[in-house]
């Protein structure tokens, strides 16, 4: 149960009484002893004097309570207001009492605690960031010099066989490159929105650079590539905007055996077109996506049915370019039948941009 809550369901008049209804029992069961006593003595006018003197005690008394709630409801609503409030402010209601101060006193020692443990965690996390960011930017030296020896040695080598083992190890170089590519990334995205750069980019040239990337799983795969005439421009951040690219063109190589993967530029709709396209669209013919886990494909660490029958899913690519997405102010959406493919919808057309980052 939290603050709201309570409050809602407790109105101050009747916390005011709950938290003032001994002293005023006290009172009552006071007065009614000393008017039993009088009564059984026959005092005679005693009993009125103690009624007027008992009269004028419980009107100071009632005075007294009205003053007091008065001031009980001020601090009750400005307490209320911090408990609602979205952001609360270092300062709390003044104290009135010691027993208050305190209280005051061990929750500013817990807030003290608190930020100086957040701070701590922000350091440790930073830390832990900037050894990501290191470390993948040095993991890919040795991967572009491994690469470079393949690539003489592919060139002088005569033999099928070993041709063939010389692409497969660049394949696996390539792909050992892209997971460190999207270690970066995941590093990087809580910072993301001081890396963006926007500009007004023409989506044909980020895909077609893309797939000469690329170009080392496509010659060992056997896939027809099917890249349609169409054009578009995209206000966007390149870099950003051409990862979430190459992850879905990366799970549709990974997840098509056989068959082709297309890409097209499409309308609101999904329908193919050639100019004024708003999304562009990755179609493979791989295994596809059970239509449960459709509304789950962006989570975080969800795999799915394929990623428990493959053994391959991380369940971040997905995610990852979801949260990209979001902040350039681009939709993504996926679209599956299970043994029929998958159709990925990058959108290239998007409004408030500036609110997104």
């Amino acid at each position: 149960m939290n603050a709201k809550t309570v409050n809602k369901r407790i109105s101050i008049p009747a916390s005011y009484l709950l938290e003032r209804i001994v002293p005023v029992l006290f009172y009552v069961a006071e007065a009614l002893i000393f008017m039993m006593i009088a009564a059984l003595y026959g005092y005679g006018d005693m009993l009125g004097n103690m009624t007027y003197a008992l009269g004028l005690a419980a009107f100071c008394g009632g005075c007294y309570l009205i003053w007091d709630y008065v001031r009980y409801r001020g601090k009750y609503r400005e307490v209320q207001w911090l408990c609602q409030a979205e952001e609360r402010s270092g300062s709390l209601p003044q104290a009135s009492s010691s027993i208050e101060k305190a209280y005051q006193q061990i929750i500013m020692a817990q807030e003290s605690e608190k930020k100086e443990l957040v701070t701590r965690l922000d350091d440790k996390q930073q830390n832990m960031a900037d050894y990501y960011t290191m470390w993948t930017h040095q993991i890919k030296i040795p991967l572009a010099a491994m690469d470079l020896l393949l690539q003489d040695d592919n060139r002088g080598t005569g033999e099928n066989g070993d041709f063939q083992t010389v692409r497969q190890l660049r394949e696996e170089v390539f792909k050992t490159g892209q997971y460190v590519d999207m270690a970066l990334h995941y590093a990087r995205m809580e910072s993301i929105s001081a890396d963006l750069s926007f500009a007004r980019l023409n989506v044909e040239d980020l895909v077609k650079a893309a797939l000469k990337k690329y170009w080392i799983l496509f010659s060992g795969s056997g896939l027809n590539l099917h890249l349609e005439e169409w054009h578009g421009q995209v206000v966007t951040d390149g870099k950003w905007f051409t990862f979430v690219f190459e992850q879905v063109l990366s799970n549709a190589l990974k997840y098509t055996k056989e068959g082709s993967i297309s890409i097209y530029g499409a309308d609101e709709s999904g329908v193919p077109v050639k100019e004024a396209c708003s999304y562009l669209v990755v179609a493979d013919t791989g295994i596809g996506i059970e239509e449960s886990d459709l509304p789950r494909v962006f989570e975080r660490g969800f795999t799915g049915g394929n990623g428990r029958i493959g053994h391959k899913s991380t369940g971040i690519g997905l995610y990852l370019c979801r949260q990209i997405m979001d902040r350039l102010g681009l939709p993504i959406r996926v679209e599956s039948k299970r043994h029929e493919g998958t159709k990925v919808f990058l959108g290239i057309i998007q409004e408030e941009i500036l609110t997104k980052m």
